[in-house]
């Protein structure tokens, strides 16, 4: 059984205008994004090269180009990055995805809603 590593890119902070209400796609809302990744990085810990690693700029720009293409629900998102982080990333074994709405325009004083994905192989 191979060892697993994880990589996490936490705290991705997004402006961006995802949600169901009109005035979400024309104001947006601040958006957090986590991402973490397991998968054996064995090879580059003996090569000490990037191409033997998952790079975890790569998982940022999927977050910030998946969040840059408007849906009315969040789940869509998540998914979408779940998708590509499992296609780009071949030695990837299992990824997680959760991305929060701070300050949601719900009744209530509410600091997140937050969605979680997980995939594995």
């Amino acid at each position: 059984m191979a060892t697993l590593h994880q990589i996490d890119v936490h705290g991705i902070r997004i402006y961006t205008n995802h949600g169901c209400m009109q005035e979400e796609a024309v104001i947006g809302s601040n958006y957090e994004v986590n991402i973490s990744v397991w998968a054996d990085l064995s090879a580059s810990v003996a090569s000490d090269d990037l191409n033997d690693t998952v790079d975890y700029v790569a998982l940022n720009a999927i977050a910030k180009e998946e969040m840059a293409v408007r849906a009315k629900l969040l789940e869509v998102v998540c998914q979408r990055m779940i998708d590509r982080i499992m296609s780009e990333h071949p030695s990837v074994q299992k990824a997680w995805v959760n991305v929060a709405k701070l300050n949601p325009p719900i009744n209530g004083d509410v600091e997140r809603v937050a969605l979680t994905f997980t995939a594995e192989r």
